[in-house]
């Protein structure tokens, strides 16, 4: 069946039953806010010294001190910039978390994370993830002593049995990258509470305006900020936002200690990016829906992978858990002919094909050779990433013209 397309209400509780506190330069209050108006507002404000409504670029390296120890709060860049702070405050406010903590690439932050276990500790990922998060748990983290296992942990019986007593934290992508999976994450949270084990979202794929992982009881959410919340494909960025400021102090600690911060122009076009956040994501998950039917439809397409068909395995939790179903979506072709996909992959015009995802224009890729090329093909056949399979990012432009786009090129196989 077709996409089922859920009503954006942002009266909805889940949405502003918080309430935020920004300390320091940039705000002093207790306010309430929706999302279209946080993306705005929260944690920003004038510049105090001229009134500049945007944010400035603090393009310093060091900070000048009265004496030894007396400054304004600001003693070297990497440990402290004002317009990272910003970024922070106002990301950390998006997800409904206490801090966020920026860094230099999604992977930086991912890196980080990591960097909170200890030799011997366990890790369970979902087995359909990023080709990079794959390579870094595996070829990175896995020499230091950590043991990664990855698994489809849509149900608890599986996830009961992946559990050991060393287990310390579990890694969820959903939407999951590239097929589309969604995993239950208020149900993982709640079967692991009370057992020391962190629960871990990369919460690229849907953004803070669909998903908020920290409200259905994460302890860490990470983006790739370079995605959806920058938003322009012109700046590379990570964050993490956590839920307790225990947890920010580590990450904190973390990150001025190992120095992959981003530079104060990419928190800048970070920042500048999140403004339009919310457009831009429902005008991507309208046009997404448009496509993911009529490539339901198309005879050469033999599956769809897309949270917002009512006969996804995922749809119901997607429902519960997402505003909307996310801008992103795969497919196979008949016959299962990587010589055919790599015809359409070459072939479109609109779509353009490159990696990354998340921006204002369209993008087509092929997972197999690209994003997850690091995975090794038996541990991609597993979940069904096949040659063939076809990923898009879907952008803003009008979708005829992206729908006329798919047509000429599957057109030509």
């Amino acid at each position: 069946m077709k996409t089922q397309i859920l009503n954006v209400n942002f009266s909805l509780q889940r949405i502003v039953r918080n309430s935020f506190t920004f300390v320091g330069l940039y705000h002093i209050s207790t306010i309430q806010m929706k999302f279209g108006t946080k993306v705005i507002h929260a944690g920003i404000k004038p510049d105090p010294s001229t009134g500049a409504i945007m944010t400035p670029i603090y393009q310093t390296s060091t900070y000048v001190q009265a004496a030894p120890g007396e400054h304004k709060g600001y003693e070297y860049a990497r440990t402290q910039n004002p317009t990272r702070e910003v970024l922070e405050k106002n990301l950390a406010a998006l997800e409904n978390g206490v801090d966020a903590i920026c860094f230099g690439s999604g992977l930086a932050a991912m890196d980080s994370v990591l960097k909170l276990l200890n030799p011997g500790d366990e890790v369970i990922a979902t087995d359909d993830l990023y080709g990079g998060s794959y390579r870094i748990m595996t070829k990175v983290f896995g020499k230091y002593g950590i043991k990664f296992q990855f698994a489809g942990i849509s149900n608890m019986e599986t996830l009961d049995a992946l559990i050991t007593s060393k287990t310390r934290m579990i890694w969820i992508e959903t939407p999951t990258n590239p097929m589309l999976n969604i995993i239950d994450i208020k149900a993982v949270c709640e079967h692991v509470k009370g057992k020391n084990i962190l629960v871990c979202v990369d919460n690229t794929f849907a953004s803070p305006y669909l998903q908020n992982p920290l409200d259905l009881g994460a302890d860490i959410v990470v983006h790739s900020a370079t995605k959806y919340l920058g938003g322009h494909s012109d700046v590379i960025h990570g964050a993490v936002i956590t839920k307790t400021h225990e947890l920010a102090d580590q990450l904190h600690f973390l990150q001025n200690a190992v120095g992959a911060i981003p530079g104060p122009q990419d928190c800048f076009l970070v920042l500048r990016g999140i403004k339009t956040l919310h457009i831009r994501v429902e005008r991507a998950c309208h046009n997404a829906a448009v496509i993911a039917d009529y490539l339901l439809d198309h005879k050469k397409i033999s599956k769809v992978y897309y949270p917002g068909h009512t006969t996804h395995p995922g749809h119901e939790i997607a429902k519960t858990q997402m505003r909307m179903f996310g801008g992103m979506l795969s497919f196979d072709l008949v016959g299962n002919s990587e010589t055919n996909a790599r015809k359409i992959l070459s072939g479109t015009h609109y779509f353009s094909l490159a990696e990354s995802l998340g921006g204002v224009e369209s993008l087509i890729g092929h997972p197999a050779s690209m994003t997850h090329g690091s995975i090794p093909r038996e541990e991609r056949m597993k979940v069904g990433l096949t040659d063939s399979l076809i990923r898009l990012s879907v952008g803003i432009e009008d979708v005829e013209d992206l729908i006329e786009d798919l047509e000429q090129a599957l057109a030509k196989v």
